[in-house]
């Protein structure tokens, strides 16, 4: 059985939704919710943008495509979507990071992005 890691967000509150439309979350339940098994640490709820898709897609992680196989409709600008932390990153340091949801984003995001980075991207 997985066990979910407490759903704290990164102010110290309960873990608010990030999206169920388009469902997100490593576990698929509309939060930004982690465990030991997920290995992307699927943690930060990001809103999308045609910015971030292709800097996203460039990378080799196309969000965009839609995948029928999977039940991946595609990802649209103005999407919410559970982030990998590391990618989050990425596209910061690269100048494209998408903005951030931090009541919606998962303690854990914390072990791979710096508090301050999401809160320069937090949504207002």
């Amino acid at each position: 059985m997985i066990e979910k890691d407490a759903s704290v967000n990164v102010l110290g509150g309960t873990l608010a939704p990030c999206s169920t439309n388009p469902v997100t979350g490593f576990f698929r339940d509309g939060h930004c919710n982690t465990c030991a098994q997920d290995q992307g640490s699927h943690t930060v709820c990001a809103v999308m943008t045609a910015e971030f898709l292709a800097y996203s897609k460039y990378v080799g992680n196309d969000l965009s495509t839609p995948r029928p196989e999977f039940n991946f409709a595609g990802l649209k600008p103005g999407d919410h979507w559970c982030l990998c932390a590391a990618r989050f990153l990425q596209a910061h340091d690269e100048g494209c990071a998408p903005k951030a949801n931090l009541a919606a984003t998962h303690q854990k995001a914390l072990d791979i992005v710096p508090l301050r980075v999401l809160q320069e991207h937090a949504l207002p």
